[in-house]
Order: structure tokens, then C-alpha cells, then sequence
């Protein structure tokens, strides 16, 4: 019971502060303004592990890649946290065990990566209806935008509704249940 509970414990948290870091690394790939609350808050609460991963790891193409560096490497010890507590004989499986694993946390943090275009394209639509001038909302449109703006040449209003949040969840969806599961399922089937 105490193993459960220290599961769910180190996977909330870890799994809390990937979101972050990759809020983080989506807001510098879609040029998002820095000068909000909301964005100033992500940056500070990832900064302690983004700064000394970027002595290491360099940035290329104008990005940071220790944002993602960091996200892997704490979704890495998310799930090997994950294996260890459910008793996972590691002595056992040798070092064969290792790069299954960081190919786990690799499609888990992909699959993470979805849920959160998920969550910001609902907190858009919500918001879109409830307050538009929350501090919140520049960010989520900047964020969300790049997702939505393509579906908005195929799918029409419908009755002046936009219906492409509602596209957009089927295929994250869709992602999540068909390469997403089966990468996961084959990595899982490896151990």
C-alpha cells in the first residue's frame, strides 16, 4: 500500500514538472512573449534544471533543447521509480533493461506532450467563453494556435461554431490510441 502510494506520489510530481518543462520548451518553439505571469511562472519553476543542463547540452536552431533533455531525463526516473516499486527484478534483466526503459519514458513523453495540446486547447475553448482577458489566455492562444490554425482550412464553421477544437481532441486521441499505445505496448512487451 505504501508502494502504491509512493507511485502515484513520484508520478504526479514527475509527471507535474515535465508538463511544465515542455510548456516551457513549446513557448520558446512558438516564439511565445515571456513578459506574462503565467510564462515568467513556468520559467522559474524549471530554471534550477533547464540552466546546468545547458552547459551540456547546446541549443541548435534557436532552441532549447535541455528544456526536452530535462523532461526525458525526469520521465526516465518517473518510470524506472515506476519499476522499481512494483518490484521489477533490474539485477535480473542485466543492462538490456536501460534503453527499453528510456524508450519508454521517450513514448511516455510523447504521449504527455499530446495530453497537453489537449488540456490547452480546452482551456482555450473554456476560456474563450468564460474570460477572455485572463492573463492566461495569450499564452494558451499562442500555444494552442499552431495546432488549430491548419484544421481551420479544412474544417468549416458551422453555424459561425468552430468546431476544429473538437477535431483536434479525435486526432490526439487518435495518436494516443494508435502509435502512441503500440509503441508503448511493444517497449513494455521487451521487458
Amino acid at each position: 500500500m505504501i508502494e502504491a502510494a509512493l507511485k502515484f506520489l513520484i508520478q504526479t510530481l514527475g509527471n507535474l514538472f515535465v508538463i511544465a518543462v515542455l510548456l516551457r520548451f513549446m513557448m520558446q518553439l512558438f516564439r511565445v512573449p515571456f513578459r506574462n505571469p503565467f510564462a515568467q511562472f513556468i520559467v522559474a519553476l524549471t530554471d534550477f534544471a533547464v540552466k546546468p543542463l545547458r552547459r551540456v547540452v547546446p541549443g541548435v536552431f534557436g532552441l532549447d533543447w535541455a528544456c526536452l533533455a530535462a523532461a526525458l531525463a525526469v520521465e526516465f526516473v518517473v518510470v524506472a521509480a515506476g519499476y522499481w516499486l512494483d518490484g521489477f527484478p533490474f539485477a535480473l534483466a542485466g543492462a538490456r533493461v536501460w534503453p527499453v526503459l528510456l524508450g519508454l519514458a521517450a513514448v511516455r513523453l510523447v504521449s504527455l506532450a499530446v495530453y497537453l495540446i489537449i488540456g490547452l486547447t480546452l482551456v482555450r475553448a473554456v476560456l474563450s467563453w468564460v474570460n477572455t482577458s485572463s492573463p492566461l489566455m495569450p499564452v494558451v492562444y499562442e500555444l494552442s494556435e499552431p495546432f488549430l490554425r491548419p484544421l481551420r482550412r479544412v474544417v468549416p464553421l458551422v453555424a459561425n461554431i468552430d468546431l476544429t477544437p473538437l477535431v483536434l481532441f479525435i486526432l490526439c486521441q487518435l495518436v494516443l490510441m494508435v502509435p502512441v499505445l503500440g509503441m508503448e505496448r511493444a517497449l513494455i512487451g521487451a521487458l
